[in-house]
Order: structure tokens, then sequence, then C-alpha cells
């Protein structure tokens, strides 16, 4: 796996059109705060691993949080982090299966790196990138030439 780089001031406009779809379907985006933490952090080591949720975790203790979720009524349906392993990194973040190609995973994506964006950087690392395709398409990430060697090096991993 490699790290990707993102230009945070060419990120793509999030459409009162995008908004509003999501609205009809019963879908909203926020920042958890710190008494959803457990939920938040539970879901994803129950949807994802014990690794992300050890980095989605670590989200919580910025505030505000440095994850964003989507959720339909009681039901938490992605998520994305930033900042929770190291400084201007994007991630971890992923959408349940049955709600990819909607559009979520890009909506959670794009109002994480806003919120680096106002936080005063310029670029962004998206890091230990798999579908490195999906965001040279939504934000026009590139791969950093020979990050192999990242923060994710030898990472030591939960058993599945």
């Amino acid at each position: 796996m490699q790290d990707m780089l993102v230009r945070l001031l060419d990120l793509p406009d999030i459409s009162d059109k995008e908004k509003n779809l999501f609205e009809k379907e019963g879908i909203s985006f926020k920042r958890p705060i710190t008494p959803e933490k457990s939920l938040v952090v539970d879901w994803v080591a129950k949807h994802f691993s014990k690794n992300w949720a050890d980095e989605t975790e670590a989200a919580f203790t910025s505030l505000p949080v440095n994850c964003f979720i989507a959720q339909r009524n009681q039901e938490i349906l992605g998520f994305a982090c930033f900042e929770s392993t190291a400084k201007n990194f994007f991630g971890p973040t992923g959408v349940l299966q049955t709600e990819r190609g909607k559009g979520i995973g890009k909506l959670l994506l794009t109002k994480a790196l806003l919120a680096l964006k106002e936080m005063g950087y310029t670029y962004a690392i998206i890091g230990g990138v798999g579908p490195a395709s999906y965001y040279e398409k939504v934000v026009d990430a590139r791969i950093i030439e020979k990050s192999e060697k990242s923060i994710y090096l030898n990472l030591l991993k939960h058993p599945k």
C-alpha cells in the first residue's frame, strides 16, 4: 500500500442536489460527539477492523471530533476520520457494503478533506490507500512515490 497526496484547494463542491438527495433518503452527515464514541468505535470494529477502531477512537481526542459519520435514523452507514493517526492524514474511512455506490463515501471524504483545509492545510495525505483509482477519480489524488515505507510499515495488527 502507498500513500496519496491530494490538493485541498481543488476539492469538488458538495452540491445542494447531493445534500437534498441524501435528506430525501433520511441520511444525515455529522461529526459525532463524545456520548456517541463507543457506538461509533464499536461499529467500526464490527464492520471493518480493530485497528481502524483504534484510529477512530483517537479521532475523539479532538474537539470537535476529527471524524464524520453518515447515518440513517439510529444506523451508522459510514465514517471518515482525519488526523487520527498522524497530522494532516485522512483515514480510515469506510461505508457499509450495502450502502456503497450511493455517494456516501464521496461526501464523507469531501467533508473530512474540507475540515483539513479549514485547519490550514493546502495538501493532505491519504495514508495506506487500497482503492487508489477511487481517490484519483473523486479528489484527483496522486500516489506519492516511494511511499510504501509509511507510518503503517510493520503495523501490529489485531487477529481477525
